[in-house]
């Protein structure tokens, strides 16, 4: 029996996305939480949390499109295909995002409300037309068979539809909860009570966008009800709602701490996840839902084994370059203090 290399770059493109979700969502969170913050010594010190390690957290959004473009480039043709504007979107608000991080330490007093709003505008384009991308992408992708293969059926705009928009407001809370945590994690003092405040009832918006995509998915997919209704998946999948549960009830008990510290993170961390492969198991083991699997859209065996070497060799430095980073510019991040 050979390896199932399919299954091995599907796991690779699946764990890239999630840590790219997860590393350089609460940044985008801290640019959606500028608003909520008008003092301007606490957004530096926000700014201040992330800048060592923000650039370095986009790297997994290049592992995750370049896995798909080697591994499954007929998906990756369809995907682009479908989403090319929230896409370019997507990434418009990255490069706004960038720019502001950049060269809002070095503008003058009375510019710095220019980066300041390009830092907001930027991290909710982002965070909104990734959700809106997701969205477009769990609930389907129209195709039609060609002599060549499947393609792209749809139209520019289908992506605008109700699903897509929701998720798109969803990935916006799940971020904002993300950065509130870092923050209760990363600094201290009157921002910090401030987030304490702020996330409790982000942490229930979230809760109301995680049970309406997981009533509205297997309602409009008859497929993905039967997956998680039915016996005996549904002996196997019951532990992801309960996990849910325990998620926010182990959230709202941290927020509640007297020094909460890095337990509302990770709780947050551990819903995002379950939310996650939540969707990975609705589409699984579809590469571009609702027909085409991993199979149909691989490249070669040749192909997939060669680029597996070299990602195989790459992907352990970046973890550890990653966790390097991280370690280096840990603990408190306070007024008047920064990284040059």
């Amino acid at each position: 029996m050979g390896i199932d290399l399919s299954s091995i770059w599907a796991v690779i493109i699946f764990f890239g996305v999630f840590m790219y979700v997860v590393m350089d969502g609460f940044d985008l969170g801290i640019g959606m939480l500028y608003p909520f913050v008008p003092d301007r010594h606490e957004r530096d010190v926000m700014m201040n949390t992330v800048a060592p390690v923000w650039d370095g957290n986009e790297t997994w959004l290049v592992l995750g499109g370049a896995a798909l473009f080697a591994a499954f480039p007929r998906a990756y043709a369809i995907v682009l295909s479908a989403l090319y504007l929230p896409l370019i979107f997507m990434l418009l608000g990255l490069i706004f995002r960038g720019i502001a991080f950049e060269f809002r330490f070095k503008a003058l007093d009375h510019e710095r409300h220019v980066w300041d709003k390009a830092f907001i505008g930027g991290s909710l384009t982002a965070a909104f037309f990734q959700g809106v991308a997701l969205g477009a992408y769990v609930h389907g992708i129209p195709l039609a068979a060609t002599p060549s293969g499947p393609q792209f059926s749809g139209g520019a705009f289908d992506w605008l539809a109700p699903f897509p928009l929701m998720c798109g407001v969803g990935v916006m809370v799940a971020y904002t909860l993300l950065g509130c945590t870092w923050l209760i994690y990363r600094t201290e003092g009157a921002l910090q009570q401030r987030m304490l405040k702020t996330a409790r009832p982000l942490a229930m918006l979230l809760v109301l966008a995680i049970v309406a995509v997981s009533i509205w998915t297997p309602l409009a997919d008859a497929d993905v009800a039967a997956r998680w209704f039915t016996w005996p998946d549904m002996l196997w999948f019951a532990p992801v709602p309960i996990l849910v549960l325990a998620g926010v009830a182990l959230l709202l008990r941290s927020l509640a701490g007297k020094t909460p510290h890095q337990g509302p993170f990770l709780a947050s961390l551990g819903l995002i996840f379950l939310g996650y492969t939540g969707l990975a198991i609705s589409i699984w083991p579809n590469i571009v839902p609702p027909t085409l699997s991993i199979w149909a859209a691989a490249s070669s065996e040749s192909s997939q084994g060669f680029t597996l070497v070299g990602t195989l060799l790459i992907l352990p430095f970046t973890l550890m370059y990653s966790a390097f980073s991280y370690y280096v510019f840990r603990g408190k991040v306070k007024l008047g203090e920064g990284y040059h």
